[in-house]
This record gives structure tokens, sequence and C-alpha cells, in this order.
């Protein structure tokens, strides 16, 4: 018997996510997930009057394919990609994983060259199709989450499957201030920054691009970035994982990088010129994420959370950024991570995770949930 649950997210997907209609085309992207959710999503479509085209993917074969890739491979796969991509007007991705660090002892420079190769075709899917990305839930997930798998599961399905139209709602005058905003300061230990957002514009994120869902994002002016950034929450990069980034920037240009791993940090940075300019500046407030898990589309939903990422830039909010590299990196700011603040223009919007204006109180744990 197919667990119920697969039902409800298959439904949210296709009629929320993507809005499939009749006589379109779906790309599903399952890689690493159950034989059994990839059926219920396929039947989900066809009720629709969708076509759903199928890739199956496993990450361990791909570990294979990134070590032995080449500018010939790379052109190859990103050419036979780009062609399918084209004839799809949506694309859903659900990406389970056995092991997070599966890809960790490839090769960097083979990293950055086939990111660098097949970037058009993850800018083609962002900027031409309707697309929504998700996690599934494993044992190495629920590990990194510090819960069992049954709880974890339990967790995923309810957070992946909340009232996201609500959410929406709720959402609307922090995307509007953002817009009209200039200037940025964000303050909170080891971390000083100014940059303005002014003429970017900004959007929210309400379960239509990522489950789960719950930011609004702008970016940036290329240029404006100064000051200092200590990240408090871990990130995995191309299979490794970073704790305690630190970075710095002058004239929008990361100047110094610092972590654990400050080698590795540096060489993902160098992979292009973007890569050491920021894309993106984003808000987090998922009333049900409160602890990173080492997961990007979980941790920078965390309530009270911010997220600033080195590399490309999207189209919806544009500072002319490009790069290979889109790595967002979180600080949590609710006061048992130490706190901060972030203001709009000389007023304080957000205090240790919670929004002080009256019309983004709503915005608020207690009020979203």
């Amino acid at each position: 018997m197919t667990d119920p649950r697969y039902n409800k997210l298959a439904k949210l997907l296709v009629e929320y996510s993507t809005q499939l209609k009749a006589g379109d085309r779906v790309l599903i992207d399952a890689i690493d997930i159950p034989d059994d959710f990839t059926v219920e999503l396929m039947r989900t479509v066809r009720s629709v009057g969708a076509t759903p085209l199928v890739e199956v993917r496993h990450g361990r074969v791909t570990r294979e394919v990134l070590r032995g890739t080449d500018e010939e491979h790379a052109t190859t796969i990103r050419d036979i990609e780009m062609f399918r991509m084209k004839r799809v007007q949506a694309y859903i991705a659900l990406r389970g994983s056995a092991n997070i660090n599966e890809s960790s002892d490839v090769d960097s420079a083979k990293m950055a060259l086939y990111s660098r190769v097949v970037r058009p075709v993850l800018n083609y899917r962002v900027n031409k199709t309707r697309w929504v990305v998700l996690r599934w839930p494993t044992p190495s997930m629920a590990q990194a989450a510090g819960m069992s798998t049954e709880a974890f599961e339990d967790f995923y399905f309810n957070v992946c499957t909340m009232n996201y139209p609500r959410m929406a709602k709720a959402m609307s005058p922090l995307e509007k201030r953002m817009r009209e905003a200039d200037r940025v300061h964000i303050k909170g230990p080891g971390t000083d920054l100014t940059f303005s957002i002014k003429g970017i514009g900004a959007k929210m994120c309400k379960g239509d691009r990522n489950i789960p869902d719950g930011e609004v994002f702008s970016c940036p002016v290329k240029n404006s970035v100064n000051g200092h950034i200590q990240f408090n929450t871990p990130t995995i990069y191309s299979g490794t994982r970073f704790d305690n980034v630190r970075l710095e920037f002058n004239d929008g240009k990361v100047v110094k990088a610092t972590a654990n791993n400050t080698k590795r940090l540096n060489e993902i940075l160098d992979t292009d010129a973007g890569a050491r300019y920021i894309g993106e500046f984003s808000l987090g407030f998922n009333p049900h994420i409160y602890t990173p898990m080492c997961d990007i589309l979980f941790d920078e939903k965390i309530a009270g959370s911010m997220h600033f990422t080195p590399g490309q830039a999207y189209e919806e909010c544009d500072n002319g950024n490009r790069s290979a590299v889109h790595w967002d990196m979180v600080l949590i700011q609710r006061p048992e991570w130490g706190g901060g603040e972030i203001w709009f223009d000389g007023e304080l919007i957000r205090k240790d995770g919670l929004f002080l204006p009256k019309d983004l109180k709503p915005l608020n744990p207690e009020n979203l949930k």
C-alpha cells in the first residue's frame, strides 16, 4: 500500500508548486528516492493531463561521472540536457542521499569545470520553466537533524505540506518593503555588514520553487557590500562540510574567506570571477524549521535566519553577477544563536529573529503556524 502522505505531497507539487495543466510536459529528476513516490508523482501528473518525463539518478553513479569528467564530456552532457530542458514547461526535482558527502573526494578542479560548463542548463531551467526542488527524507538526513528516522519523516511531511497559500499572504508586506528599500545593515556577533538593494527588487518564495519554503529574497547591488559576516551554521558544498565560515568584503568582493577548511573554501570562491561577489540576500522564517541539518533547502528557511549567497544572481533579482557557483550561507539570529539585527534604511526590521514592524509580525512563528 502506498503511503497516503505520498499522494498529498504529489498533489501539492503538481497542482500548486508547478501548476501543471493539460498539454504540459514536466521533467521529473528522481535522485535516490523510492520508486513508489516516483510512480505516485507520475500518476498525479497524468491525472491533470500533463506528460511526465523521468530521469532516475543515483549519487554514487554521479560521483563516478564527475571523477572522470572533462571539457568534452561536460559539454556533451550540457547539450543533451539543454535539448531536453527546452522541451518541457516544468521541472520537479526530488533529491535523496544516503551520504551527503558522496562527492567530497572528487577533484575540486573537475567539480568547478563541470559546474561551469553545465551551468546554462540550470540557468534555463530557473528562468524559463515552472520548477520546484525538494529533498527526500533519508536516515542520513534524520541523523543530521538529530532525530529518529520515523520522527524525521513525520517532521518532513508536515513541513513540506504546510499551508503555503496562508504563508504567502503574510509574506507580501516584507516583499514590498524589500522592493522599496535601499540601505541594509546586518549586525550580530562577528557581523557588521552594509549593502544596498536599491532597484534590485524582491521575490517571495511560497512553495512554488522550493519545498519546504518560507523566504523573501533580494540581491545586493554588486559593488555595494562592505564589512564582514560570521556564519553560525554548517554548510555543505560539493560534498564538503564547512563550519565557521567568515567572509570579509570590500566594494562587493570577498577579499578574505576563512573556515574550518579555508583552502577548499577559497578554491570554490576562485571557480570564476563572480564567485567572490554576492548573488542573493534573503530572510528565512519557516515556523517549523529551527535547527540546521546541513541541507540547504531546509537550513535557508530556518525561523529567524538570513542567508547571503556568493555567486550567481537570479533573474528576478539580478545585480548582473554571473558565476557557476550559487552557495547559500546561513546565519541564524535567534537569541540562542547569539542574536542579531537587520535594519532597512535606518529602521530596525528584525531583532533576535523576530520581526518588529506591525505589518511584518504575521511572519513570526507564533503567528505563522
